[in-house]
């Protein structure tokens, strides 16, 4: 390549975003300063929470501003360096953005070892999405042996590893996905004890019955009718990790319907609920103990994972349009070269 391609966000999306949202342009390849090194991305990771980043509006990260490269995590090859801890063919995690090339400070840059995972697992199963799985049931959901553990999105990236982990730790896992052979994959692949299919007419009835305990902890990605559905069968002392809630990131107003609040939260004083959210940035300090179990857990076969790879930088746009409406199957990552 002799250019750098790059998505830019010229305005902010109501609803799904589109190629007048992200516009591919072409730049001249960056020169890499004191300390510094020159990328080039190897694999693009694509990510439900990225839609919130398009939006102008108060959240945990700093939005995208107009004009600039669409934010993002790569595995990127060293191409030239100036800093003496990295060498020219290294393969590095980096916050690149959606764009070919990009330069970035060498201690802001994570080296990983091919031999533990491939290059784009570290963009999954050994990369954020499988430390937010990690970190979300663990931390928070703390499962115990024989109890109920219902994870939404359970094909996703994210979902494929909570339902793997839990089962490590003696769990009933329920996956909620959106399609028959999702469902089937993940008590095929990873153990699962059982799927149901959201859009299904008699769902809520396929959920009750696959969870005839309850439900003691809640893996929360997705919201809407798996949330409502969910919180009828919640048992007293449940915990509800809060990852994501990708129904509602392309919402444009409100629900409509009654003011269900007050009954929410009577619900959660009555059965002691514990509802958390997080954000897997905030626990860096895990990261050592996260990569240690993982890499551990793939060598003995006791997590496995799927990635839905999709080829050319140019299709990242269709390819997140796709990952918001469902259609991936395991962790989505753009092969840019």
């Amino acid at each position: 390549m002799t250019k750098n391609q790059k998505f830019t966000l010229v305005k902010r999306p109501v609803g799904m975003p589109d190629e007048t949202h992200l516009k591919l342009e072409e730049s001249a390849i960056p020169r890499a300063g004191e300390d510094e090194v020159l990328l080039q991305t190897r694999y693009l990771s694509l990510d439900p929470y990225m839609r919130g980043r398009m939006n102008d509006s108060a959240s945990y990260a700093t939005p995208v501003g107009l004009g600039e490269v669409m934010t993002g995590e790569a595995v990127s090859e060293v191409l030239e360096s100036r800093h003496p801890d990295l060498s020219p063919g290294d393969m590095v995690i980096a916050r690149t953005g959606w764009q070919t090339h990009s330069v970035a400070r060498a201690d802001a840059l994570y080296r990983i070892d091919p031999g533990l995972a491939p290059p784009s697992a570290w963009l999954g199963v050994m990369g954020m999405t499988g430390f937010t799985a990690y970190v979300g049931l663990l931390e928070f959901g703390r499962p115990k042996p024989g109890e109920t553990v219902v994870v939404s999105a359970a094909s996703g990236a994210v979902g494929q590893v909570v339902g793997q982990i839990a089962k490590m730790k003696g769990c009933r896992v329920v996956g909620v996905a959106g399609a028959n052979d999702k469902c089937q994959h993940v008590v095929d692949h990873y153990g699962f004890d059982a799927c149901v299919n959201y859009k299904d007419d008699n769902f809520e009835d396929q959920l009750e019955k696959a969870c005839p305990n309850g439900i003691d902890v809640y893996f929360e990605n997705v919201g809407g009718k798996v949330f409502e559905a969910v919180m009828k069968l919640v048992n007293p002392f449940a915990r509800i990790p809060v990852c994501g809630r990708i129904a509602h990131y392309n919402q444009t107003e409100l629900p409509e319907g009654p003011d269900r609040l007050v009954p929410f939260m009577g619900q959660i004083l009555i059965k002691r609920l514990m509802f958390r959210g997080f954000i897997q940035s905030d626990h860096h300090e895990l990261l050592p103990q996260f990569r240690r179990d993982m890499s551990q857990w793939l060598e003995e076969g006791k997590v496995r994972y799927q990635e839905d790879v999709v080829e050319g930088f140019e299709n990242a746009l269709s390819a997140f349009q796709g990952l918001l409406q469902g259609r991936n199957r395991g962790k989505l990552v753009i092969k840019v070269s």
